[in-house]
C-alpha cells in the first residue's frame, strides 16, 4: 500500500522565492530512487505562510531509505546551492513538520 508524506513549511513571505529557487536546483533528485511515485510542491494562494511538499511512496520502508540517504545527503550540503564560503545556507522555512498517511482509496481522471 502506499504511503504520502507531506512537510508542511512554514515559509516567510521574504524566503518564498528563495524555497522554491532551492527546490528548482534539485529537480528531478528525488525522482530516480527506489519506491517512489510522485512529488509536488504546493504554494499557498493566500491566508496562510505554509508550504505543502507532497510526496508518494510505494511503502514506508522506500521512504526511509530515501530519508537516509539522498535526503540527507543533500541535506548536508552534498548537492548544489551552499553559501559563501562552502558554508550551508539559512533554511528558507522557519518551521517544519511532516505528516504521514496510507493511500485507502484513490481515483483517475476516466479514459476518454
Amino acid at each position: 500500500m502506499s504511503v504520502v508524506k507531506i512537510n508542511v513549511l512554514t515559509v516567510p513571505a521574504e524566503q518564498r522565492e528563495v524555497l522554491e529557487q532551492r527546490f528548482a536546483a534539485r529537480a528531478h533528485a528525488v525522482e530516480n530512487s527506489d519506491g517512489f511515485e510522485w512529488f509536488e510542491l504546493l504554494r499557498p494562494v493566500e491566508g496562510t505562510d505554509t508550504y505543502l511538499v507532497y510526496t508518494r511512496w510505494r511503502d514506508e520502508a522506500s521512504f526511509q531509505a530515501w530519508l537516509e540517504g539522498p535526503m540527507k545527503a543533500a541535506h548536508r550540503g552534498s548537492g548544489t546551492g551552499t553559501g559563501e564560503g562552502g558554508a550551508q545556507p539559512k533554511p528558507a522555512a522557519s518551521g517544519s513538520t511532516l505528516w504521514s498517511f496510507e493511500v485507502v482509496q484513490q481515483a483517475a481522471p476516466k479514459a476518454e
